[in-house]
């Protein structure tokens, strides 16, 4: 049997996935989504949604609520040994940075079954228990091949869009390497209550070869306990909590009083050799895996479907050229190979036996550590690169000019109490941001074109955000800026529009407003996490 044409096929509804749909949705994009599992999972790792991730979810209107279904963390505290080393509060670090100044701990599971439930508010279900058997395409679509509770099926597709994990079924069938290795440490995860009551920082504990990250994950009160088996448990396959008991509290200065969920796994790092072929594509754990350390997983994930949602929108309602989803690996598979290599570094200089790692926990991170808490400079980089604010493209083919500190590629700054920032930052389409007084010729243009125009007031908060007065910055539907021009100049953009085949008018007529969140009756809960 076959079904219906479809525009997109999304392959995994594990976050990834699940976000790719709601904005491929949020474009006015059919699709299909399927996953071989028989539901949202009911065991979490990924614990931290990062300020990048929540704006993103604020272009869709769900910013605000995403944020109330989990816990916000703006204070992390580091220790080494016994030692308390330092405390950062997160909010000063970011506070002028994004309006999502924290990290947020919002378990996995209760993260998909939140993203299910705004997917079924859109009239969108994911056909669960049906797996991917195989996948072939041509120049005019893919056909995929699923086996269902009901039987095998076919599923036509304009395109297809891996996002089933680390095993994907779809690189394997598109013959993409996956290269990397799997550390020989052994993470264990636990949910747990704590005796001294409930937490809401998140504590970093660094021991010899030992790592202990204790972080809010429940709002009824539930610690999440992130951290390497002892080496002389790391051959044991029943290894239990209590096992491990002694060594957890002593090194992260705990008691817990109960456990409600305990399990053991191994972290790989991996990067796959492209993140597609022809007309499929990777995005997630199915293009890249790596260390936990910083939280920068699933949002590395998240951040794949945000680049590729509005790309496939608009090759499909064609208001743009087909080499347009080159930019999508070009812009993508950079950031993952540099993100896989600065947390594999860090875990081994972490979490390491050798002298160097020694030196890092004892010398290096206690002296470094308060220089960074005194050093408002300091904390805000480590705030731009945790939250990944500072993800950019400047190097991509579609990214041109620059104005102030602000370049084509990069991410539109937030300025604080501005609202023409605050309008841009909820916008799903192509806009216009002006600095100061608009170029009348910029005002009839941007009309034209029916794209939004932005003036943003030119005070000192806008100049320290890395803006210029009179510059005129063109920003994409991810909200990173396309092209930036010290002054509008017509001749300049329209070689630009002509170079990429833009059509802007028929882009944001595509576009849907974004809309409130659909309110849900009751945060998720799970009986694992």
């Amino acid at each position: 049997m076959r079904t219906p044409p479809s525009p997109v096929l999304i392959v995994g509804a594990g976050p990834t996935g699940l976000v790719l749909a709601l904005r491929l949705a949020a474009h006015g994009v059919p699709l299909t989504l399927i996953d071989r599992r028989s539901g949202p999972g009911l065991a979490s790792r990924a614990m931290i949604v990062q300020a990048r991730t929540l704006e993103f979810y604020r272009q869709m209107g769900l910013g605000d609520d995403v944020a109330a279904h989990g816990i916000p963390v703006e204070h992390v505290h580091f220790r080494s040994g016994d030692k308390a080393i330092e405390r950062i509060d997160l909010h000063d670090a970011g506070g002028d940075l994004s309006p999502y100044p924290y990290i947020l701990a919002f378990a996995q599971d209760d993260h998909e079954r939140y993203l299910v439930a705004q997917l079924a508010t859109r009239g969108i279900a994911v056909q669960w228990n049906t797996a991917l058997t195989a996948l072939a395409q041509d120049e005019h679509g893919a056909s995929a091949t699923v086996q269902t509770t009901a039987g095998e099926t076919v599923i036509e597709a304009s395109y297809v869009c891996g996002c089933d994990g680390a095993h994907s079924t779809v690189r394997q069938a598109l013959g993409i390497a996956f290269p990397g290795d799997t550390y020989a440490q052994v993470f264990y995860v636990a949910d747990v209550q704590l005796a001294d009551g409930f937490d809401r920082d998140l504590h970093i504990n660094l021991g010899e070869r030992a790592l202990a990250l204790v972080l809010p994950v429940r709002s009824r009160g539930v610690q999440r306990l992130i951290g390497l088996i002892p080496e002389r448990f790391t051959q044991r396959e029943d290894i239990t909590f209590d096992d491990i008991r002694g060594d957890v509290e002593t090194l992260a200065g705990i008691e817990v009083a109960h456990v409600n969920w305990f399990s053991r796994y191994r972290v790989h790092h991996r990067v796959a050799d492209r993140f597609g072929r022809g007309r499929c594509f990777l995005a997630g754990d199915a293009g890249h895996i790596h260390s936990p350390a910083g939280g920068q997983g699933m949002n590395t994930g998240i951040g794949d479907a945000i680049n590729l949602s509005w790309k496939l929108a608009a090759v499909l309602q064609g208001y743009a050229p087909v080499a347009l989803l080159d930019t999508y690996e070009t812009e993508r598979i950079g950031f993952a190979r540099q993100l896989v290599a600065t947390t594999d570094r860090a875990f081994r200089a972490m979490a390491g036996g050798g002298w160097f790692s020694r030196l890092m926990r004892r010398g290096v991170v206690p002296t470094v550590l308060p220089l960074v808490a005194d050093f408002a400079g300091a904390r805000r980089t480590l705030f731009r690169t945790v939250s990944q604010i500072r993800i950019a493209y400047r190097r991509s083919d579609i990214s041109t000019g620059r104005a102030g500190r602000t370049a084509g590629g990069d991410r539109l700054p937030w300025v604080p109490g501005d609202p023409a920032i605050a309008a841009a930052f909820d916008h799903l389409g192509w806009q216009w941001v002006a600095c100061g007084t608009p170029d009348p010729a910029l005002v009839t243009r941007a009309r034209d074109d029916a794209l939004p125009l932005r003036i943003v007031a030119w005070r000192t908060p806008a100049e320290h955000a890395g803006l210029s007065e009179h510059a005129a910055y063109l920003v994409r539907p991810d909200g990173h800026v396309a092209l930036a021009m010290a002054r509008y100049d017509a001749a300049t953009l329209d070689s630009y529009v002509a170079r990429h085949g833009w059509r802007f008018a028929a882009a944001n007529a595509s576009a849907a407003t974004p809309s409130v969140a659909k309110p849900l009756a009751a945060k998720p809960s799970a009986t694992k996490a």
